[in-house]
């Protein structure tokens, strides 16, 4: 993970306050302590015997190193993983594909955006793809550019975005953050009244009064037994 030094945090909060958005709610997701994103990974991987898994950021390999599939590739232009460069590249040049694919990376729309376009591109016939960050809990953890050590940044946007396609499935495990978990199949319930063009303007404001909707928010068993069923 690229580092950024504490004199452009604050030059970022004070553009993001002057020239983004001044929120000052928070919402209380209670994550459960005992669970994090690599346990969601493995189960899904195990219920669906997986045995190929693409991992884009991998920063200090907490998750990379949970998963035991032999067929694994981590993407991380810093550290981590097995191949150094950016998911952009890495892309550029693959022709393969993935039973399942993490998404850790650079935590910025647009970004997030290309890297969940090029997983489903590359993403094998019942694959499924996850991503981290998904449920930031305030103004400051999503804001960006990034001004806080914990930092969620906007991935939930790019969620909202592929919500109103009819060819993706998406649900959000209330773990670690989030976890969001998008299946390339038709969309059980998609969001509607929403232009996807305008996506990226959407602001925290409207993510606090509407979260639940937007991220088709499940517990972990939920979400297990919503893995399940469509596998069946």
């Amino acid at each position: 993970m690229e580092k950024i030094n504490k004199f452009k945090f604050k030059i970022n909060k004070l553009f993001y306050s002057l020239f983004k958005e001044r929120f000052n709610k928070e919402i209380n997701f209670d994550f459960p302590q005992n669970i994090n994103r690599w346990d969601l990974i493995k189960e899904i991987i195990k219920i669906r015997n997986f045995s190929s898994y693409l991992e884009i950021g991998c920063d200090d390999d907490h998750s990379f190193n949970n998963i035991t599939v032999n067929d694994k590739i981590g993407v991380d232009p810093y550290s981590g993983g097995n191949f150094r460069g950016t998911s952009n590249f890495f892309f550029s040049q693959n022709n393969r594909k993935f039973d399942c694919i993490f998404i850790d990376g650079l935590h910025e729309y647009d970004q997030v955006c290309n890297d969940l376009e090029n997983s489903l591109n590359c993403l094998k016939e019942n694959g499924i793809i996850l991503l981290h960050d998904t449920l930031p809990a305030n103004i400051h953890q999503q804001a960006v550019p990034r001004y806080k050590i914990i930092w969620n940044g906007d991935v939930w946007k790019s969620i909202v975005k592929y919500r109103i396609k009819k060819d993706c499935d998406i649900v959000t495990c209330k773990i670690d953050h989030g976890v969001s978990v998008v299946q390339k199949i038709i969309n059980k319930k998609p969001l509607k009244n929403i232009d996807i063009l305008d996506c990226k303007k959407l602001n925290f404001k409207d993510f606090y009064e509407n979260h639940k909707e937007y991220m088709r928010i499940m517990s972990y068993k939920e979400v297990i037994d919503y893995i399940s069923k469509s596998s069946d």
